[in-house]
């Protein structure tokens, strides 16, 4: 049967396609360690699990407004209020079926065929895709190393054209692992000054920041960049709900209105009972946000310790998310194994078939040069995991 140009032309994803691997193995009787997926191992705090068997059992089980109910829009906005200094209205609220939502729909609502995206390397994997079903074109920065891979103004005003429509900021950085600053960001925002480009900033990992890192939201920073920003969060990574789907913008309030009109055609409204629970997860009333990142810190730490320790492998510290992001190029032209490491591909293939170690490629990325590892596992796999990387490399 016939597939559209639109289907064939979006691959899939390559961190879901490594685990998806890594779990095929562990079937097969592999004693696999997974560094793959971009999820938290802690479970759901069960406050939030317990607002959710309560909202289900007081029929919380029916349709609510497309763009969310106003109980969780105005959650959401005394939220960004309280802890962003961002002054959002409800009515400049919608809520999404989980982050990766909220981005497409936002692209959808503000994006025209042939429009240019800002997309700075290393990027999300569905950024680009997403870029491409809304029919733009994404237009990338090849971010420094040296730099630790964060776009510059100049570099930014480089890449500006009168086709420009969007500029796609994520910061902290899946998979760099990286934080720009409030003086960075404040830079970013003043080379904008005088266009009219919109900011998706992808803010999700916001509360996993290590060490003195600072976190800053880009709209909070002028008058400006408040006006052509969509905030883009959830609740995935900071209360450990990856498999409750609940993504949130906030933004100018007509394109705020148009991704409701397109949610009301697609989605209808996020789970009613989900929603409620996301409410309560809101207050955070027994710390596990912070007693989580603590625990993200330590295993980073030890991560990019031990890796840094590995001969040719070159690791920047993380400070937020929960990635490492190592260049690994220095091993590419090896046999090991009998396979030919050529690329970030190879490298993870052969790492996966021969040291039952699961990491995912940097080419998807943007970032050939190297892999991604999630510390979102606990320490005791972390260290097997690096023990059996650091035995494979020495083949």
């Amino acid at each position: 049967m016939k597939t559209s140009k639109r289907a064939q032309a979006v691959p899939a994803s390559a961190t879901l396609a490594v685990s998806a691997r890594a779990k095929e193995l562990k079937a097969q009787g592999r004693d696999v360690i997974g560094f793959g997926a971009g999820e938290p191992d802690f479970d759901t705090p069960e406050y939030i699990k317990q607002a959710a068997v309560e909202a289900l059992r007081a029929g919380k089980t029916k349709y609510t407004p497309a763009s969310g109910t106003a109980e969780l829009k105005a959650a959401i906005a005394e939220k960004l209020k309280r802890q962003n200094n961002l002054d959002y209205t409800p009515e400049q609220v919608i809520v999404n079926i989980g982050a990766k939502h909220s981005v497409y729909e936002a692209m959808l609502a503000t994006l025209d065929a042939g429009d240019e995206v800002v997309l700075p390397r290393p990027y999300w994997v569905t950024y680009p895709e997403a870029i491409k079903l809304a029919g733009a074109v994404p237009k990338i920065i090849e971010t420094e190393k040296q730099n630790g891979y964060k776009m510059t103004p100049d570099e930014l005003k480089a890449a500006l054209t009168d086709r420009t429509a969007m500029l796609v900021l994520n910061s902290p950085n899946n998979p760099g692992g990286f934080t720009y600053t409030p003086d960075e960001l404040a830079e970013i925002a003043a080379a904008l000054e005088g266009t009219d480009v919109y900011v998706l900033s992808d803010e999700i990992y916001e509360h996993l920041i290590y060490g003195d890192t600072k976190f800053v939201s880009f709209a909070s920073l002028s008058k400006d960049a408040y006006s052509r920003t969509l905030t883009v969060n959830g609740f995935s990574k900071t209360f450990a709900m990856t498999g409750w789907r609940l993504g949130y913008t906030a933004g100018p309030v007509d394109v705020i209105s148009a991704m409701s009109r397109i949610q009301s055609h697609t989605t209808s409204n996020p789970v009613t009972f989900a929603q409620q629970a996301a409410i309560t997860a809101l207050t955070d009333p027994t710390g596990e946000v912070e007693k989580m990142r603590r625990q993200f810190q330590r295993r980073g730490q030890y991560m990019v310790q031990r890796l840094n320790a590995v001969e040719d492998i070159d690791c920047p510290e993380p400070t937020g998310a929960f990635y490492c992001f190592p260049d690994v190029s220095a091993h590419y032209g090896r046999q090991i194994g009998g396979a030919k490491i050529n690329d970030s591909f190879d490298f993870a293939k052969a790492l996966l078939e021969q040291g039952n170690v699961a990491v995912v490629p940097g080419m998807p990325f943007g970032c050939d040069n190297n892999i991604r590892l999630s510390f979102a596992c606990s320490l005791e796999q972390i260290t097997e995991g690096l023990d059996r990387i650091e035995k494979w490399l020495s083949r």
